[in-house]
């Protein structure tokens, strides 16, 4: 009772008390009583626990898209869903390193704008910028405004994304983060999906939400490698026994520059194994990044050969790039002109 009215200022009597408990009770909440000298009641339920609360804090921490002030003022927020005893359990397991965040405050006008236009079936008007070599922002398509017919907001990897269809019937996605500011909504119709166009499929083969068409690859990775692949496309993923050492995997991807360097982040332990075009396609990237390790100052005796130790780097490259891991053997000699 003085905890009550201390620190809410609320005064109570002690025969009202059950009352109040039973109004309580009444309105769906769990409240303990424990009889001793002094009754004492406990609240044990409520509508968000800190097992419940906590994933909701890491993944607002986590967040990119959401700038330091909001991650604070939402953790706060949710903090106190859990009760004020509770809050500061929460806050001392919070971790406190500094994480990347971005700088765009205007974000959750940017999603609510947003949210409200797909609710509507209308169109968006919006300024939509890059960082240039000085890290500032410029805006793109020439500083005039994208119109666009939005139709989901997605939360992937570590950014917030929406997917819509441009005028030209064309399907497209714009990070949140790089919207200036609050879209204007038009009173015109946003225009539908394309016929043809799966948005769970584009979910499941997409890296990074870049590229619309997927094709079916076959890889062969090693063994260990198993959890990497069920986390990227799923359980129901299909594979094959390959080898001792390796087993086949059948998905669907879209293929493209950011496909091949997950590819690459391997290290050689994913192999592509086709199709015959995004094989090739994958060569040609690892040959590049490899002639980016060339030296530019220095030229061979000759003036027309890379230096030996360079061709066998290249050649161990593109090795890797063709031949499943247990099948890559070094390069002792190559001469590349």
């Amino acid at each position: 009772m003085e905890i009550l009215e201390k620190e809410h200022g609320f005064k109570v009597h002690r025969q009202t008390i059950p009352v109040d408990v039973a109004a309580l009770r009444a309105f769906g909440m769990e409240i303990q009583e424990v009889m001793s000298s002094q009754k004492r009641y406990n609240l044990i339920s409520r509508e968000y626990d800190i097992a419940e609360i906590k994933p909701l804090i890491d993944a607002v921490e986590s967040s990119k898209f959401i700038t330091k002030k909001k991650s604070e003022e939402l953790v706060a927020t949710l903090s106190n869903m859990a009760g004020r005893n509770q809050a500061e359990q929460l806050k001392r397991n919070i971790s406190a390193e500094d994480r990347i965040k971005y700088d765009n405050e205007s974000i959750y006008l940017i999603i609510d704008g947003i949210n409200e236009a797909i609710n509507a079936g209308k169109k968006i008007s919006f300024l939509y910028f890059k960082y240039d070599v000085r890290k500032e922002p410029k805006l793109r398509n020439d500083g005039k405004p994208w119109i666009f017919s939005p139709h989901k907001l997605v939360w992937k990897g570590d950014f917030y994304y929406m997917v819509g269809v441009f005028d030209s019937g064309k399907v497209g996605t714009f990070r949140l983060d790089r919207i200036l500011k609050r879209p204007d909504i038009l009173d015109e119709a946003a225009l539908t999906f394309p016929a043809d166009f799966d948005f769970e499929k584009h979910l499941q083969t997409s890296f990074w939400m870049f590229g619309t068409k997927y094709t079916t690859v076959d890889l062969i990775c090693a063994n260990d490698l198993m959890d990497a692949i069920l986390a990227k496309f799923g359980k129901d993923v299909t594979t094959y026994a390959y080898d001792m050492e390796n087993f086949r995997v059948e998905a669907d991807v879209v293929p493209g520059t950011v496909f091949y360097s997950w590819v690459f982040g391997f290290g050689g332990k994913v192999v592509i194994n086709g199709p015959v075009d995004i094989k090739e396609q994958y060569k040609e990237m690892v040959l590049k990044a490899a002639e980016g390790l060339k030296p530019r100052r220095r030229k061979s005796p000759s003036g027309s050969r890379e230096p030996i130790s360079f061709a066998r780097m290249k050649m161990n490259a593109l090795h890797a790039a063709i031949f499943p891991p247990s099948h890559i053997k070094p390069v002792l000699t190559a001469v590349c002109r």
